[in-house]
């Protein structure tokens, strides 16, 4: 795991005055990546690093002179229009033109190399985002045991996950041709569902839709065919995290999941923040990671000294919605609930080493989500169907509005970010997307 650093200095300014701003998600401790360019423009889509209210264009870096040797190798790939050249350089290479990006930006820079470097930045208010990499694969986990356990007790009051659930990280192949970057809009999926008392299915709109608030785990360098990667090595296989929407269609999918899991019910949208958070950045925040002693522990291959002691994550994680009607009448969104990455039942590492053991091959590009984020208390439900009980008891949102689960021209905008005593706060911007009616 990455040990802390000069570019983790809570202390460190910029000479961007926004990244100096109290509550940015950009500040220098951060420096996330996107794909972004001017927008409305004919520009190629380039990778850019923010920092404050600012895009640090990388193709503009790359062409001057302020980085060499392998920061000038690592920011020639990132200022391609896809990120999976740089992400295939591996760890040495992100660290390099990181730890480059941070001496440039330093508030202690030349004064010179700052007003050179002004000319590279691009106000965040003038671009436009597209996904930040060629997905060849996306796999979405199911590893939060309160989740797993809220959804089994809504069928069940004593029910329990699936015996597999506390042994293995389960996950399904989901469908890449529909994951969009933030402001992705969609139509509200058709499909079949059965009714309760029902003798046959009918084919509808969903009725039922949902959120699931997620992180996306970027995958940056890949393995070979039958080599697995051991949990000891994981993490240098993952460049970095961003926030992951994976929309559930509820009805259709309670109809559709057996025998084979979910099909039309996760196919029709996945929404993603633009940025992704490299995982040098997140090091202040990682915590111990547990399991209880009267759970089953896990067995050797997903078992490590490292992994106990820092294999978690405390990414604090937010649900908003925002009506049409609050659109409208300009009163913005309600907060639905909040919870950390910190409680996941299985850590991003496993979920490397668990997915390659058999023979899997992964790519420099490919996605993760890591499953619905749900904690252990009241108000930190990471779907709708949780937070309400499957409709039952319905949230009341700040305009006196209420939702069992979504309606058309709802948005719903999740948020992230990292703070502690002693280090920046750090955030991962947001992912918004907005359900619109169904076609069919």
């Amino acid at each position: 795991m990455i040990e802390l650093n000069h570019t983790h200095d809570a202390g460190a300014r910029s000479w961007v005055a926004s990244a100096n701003a109290a509550g940015s998600d950009f500040p220098i401790q951060n420096l996330p990546y996107a794909m972004f360019r001017r927008t409305g423009s004919p520009e190629p889509f380039r990778g850019g690093v923010a920092i404050g209210d600012q895009v640090l264009d990388l193709a503009a870096l790359a062409a001057g002179s302020h980085v060499d040797g392998l920061a000038l190798d690592a920011a020639r790939a990132a200022a391609l229009p896809a990120l999976n050249d740089f992400f295939a350089l591996g760890p040495p290479a992100w660290q390099a033109l990181r730890h480059a990006v941070f001496a440039l930006l330093h508030s202690d820079a030349p004064a010179a190399t700052a007003d050179d470097l002004r000319g590279c930045l691009v106000p965040q208010a003038e671009v436009e985002y597209t996904v930040p990499a060629r997905i060849g694969d996306y796999t979405d986990f199911y590893t939060s045991i309160d989740h797993a356990l809220n959804i089994s007790r809504l069928m069940n009051p004593d029910g329990d996950v699936t015996p597999n659930f506390r042994w293995v990280p389960t996950a399904y192949h989901g469908r890449v041709s529909t994951i969009g970057v933030s402001g992705q809009r969609f139509h509200r999926p058709m499909g079949q569902a059965m009714a309760p008392g029902a003798k046959a299915p009918t084919y509808q709109a969903c009725a039922r839709l949902d959120y699931e608030l997620e992180l996306g785990v970027w995958i940056g360098q890949g393995n070979a065919q039958g080599e697995a990667i051991p949990l000891a090595r994981a993490e240098e296989h993952i460049f970095g995290l961003c926030l992951l929407n994976d929309w559930s269609a509820r009805d259709i999918q309670f109809w559709e999941m057996a025998p084979l899991g979910p099909f039309l019910a996760k196919n029709f949208a996945t929404t993603i923040s633009p940025w992704i958070v490299t995982m040098e950045a997140l090091a202040p925040y990682r915590q111990a990671w547990t399991r209880p002693a009267n759970e089953p522990q896990p067995l050797p291959y997903l078992e490590s000294s490292a992994n106990r002691e820092g294999g978690a994550l405390d990414i604090r994680l937010e649900v908003w919605l925002e009506s049409e009607k609050a659109r409208e009448q300009k009163t913005g969104p309600s907060r639905l609930s909040g919870t950390s990455f910190r409680h996941q039942y299985w850590s991003i590492a496993q979920m490397v080493a668990h997915h390659t053991v058999g023979g899997c091959s992964l790519n420099p590009g490919d996605l993760f989500g890591s499953g619905t984020i749900s904690g252990p208390g009241e108000g930190e439900a990471g779907a709708i169907i949780e937070l309400t009980r499957a409709a039952q008891t319905p949230v009341t949102l700040a305009n006196g509005e209420t939702r069992g689960f979504l309606e058309d021209g709802d948005a719903v905008l999740l948020r992230g970010w990292c703070e502690k005593p002693g280090h920046a706060r750090i955030g991962f911007g947001e992912s918004r997307g907005t359900v619109l009616p169904a076609r069919g």
